[in-house]
């Protein structure tokens, strides 16, 4: 009989920068121009066109504006991480034992014996690389950054708003009154909000229908905030 316990296998789902990337963008892309349109609906009256106009003028801001700043989020990581390792380099270089006993505490850390943590010690630092490898991940927890990130991180979060954000918007084109696309567009981005919040919850592994209800009902709110104070300032 094959015994089964060898072939386990954990089924974890492990977050990537796409997906990091796809949540930022795609969040706020459902919600700010959502929340803009809803709140130009209750000011503007019958001239859908100003909707159009201020909905795409938002959504090329606001995805330049994330997309800077995944590019600036990503582009700090990689300056970080190469700041760190100059400085791991140079400590080796000058402060060698301060350096081997860290090794050492890491080891000691994970309950090695001494004799163990010293053979594992002295067997790291035979190459600096590896050492310096070692000392990022396992004393400051750093992982080698993809060089490439800032520029992904850019466009994958720029593009995520823009698709979010033409969800809200779209039913605009295709109808002559204001509030008649608003009423169209809350369907529509809210049964989105709620696919959004679910899947995200999903993946988190929080209650997925109850992370779909509070990502739908902040874009509610936000969307309903937005009217009744343009409403307020019209009247």
């Amino acid at each position: 009989m094959l015994d089964t316990h060898l072939h386990h296998k954990e089924e974890h789902l492990q977050s990537s920068d796409l997906l990091t990337d796809i949540v930022i963008g795609m969040s706020d892309g459902l919600t700010v121009p959502f929340a803009l349109a809803a709140g130009l609906s209750g000011a503007v009256g019958h001239q859908v066109n100003l909707i159009w106009v201020a909905g795409i003028a938002e959504i090329a801001a606001g995805s330049i504006a994330m997309g800077l700043g995944g590019y600036l989020a990503g582009k700090t990581e990689v300056d970080h991480y190469n700041s760190e390792i100059k400085k791991e380099f140079w400590e080796i270089e000058n402060k060698t034992e301060v350096e081997i006993e860290e090794v050492r505490s890491v080891f000691r850390n994970w309950g090695l014996s001494e004799q163990v943590q010293e053979e594992a010690t002295q067997e790291i630092i035979k190459d600096k690389q590896r050492w310096v490898d070692f000392m990022m991940k396992h004393e400051l927890g750093l992982e080698v950054p993809d060089p490439k990130r800032a520029r992904k991180s850019a466009f994958n979060i720029g593009l995520s708003y823009i698709v979010g954000g033409l969800v809200p918007l779209s039913p605009y084109f295709f109808v002559s009154e204001a509030i008649n696309g608003l009423k169209i567009s809350v369907i529509v981005t809210l049964i989105c909000l709620f696919i959004f919040g679910y899947f995200k919850s999903k993946i988190t592994g929080i209650s997925p229908l109850l992370g779909g209800l509070r990502v739908m009902m902040i874009g509610a709110a936000a969307a309903a905030a937005a009217f009744g104070i343009a409403k307020l300032i019209e009247g």
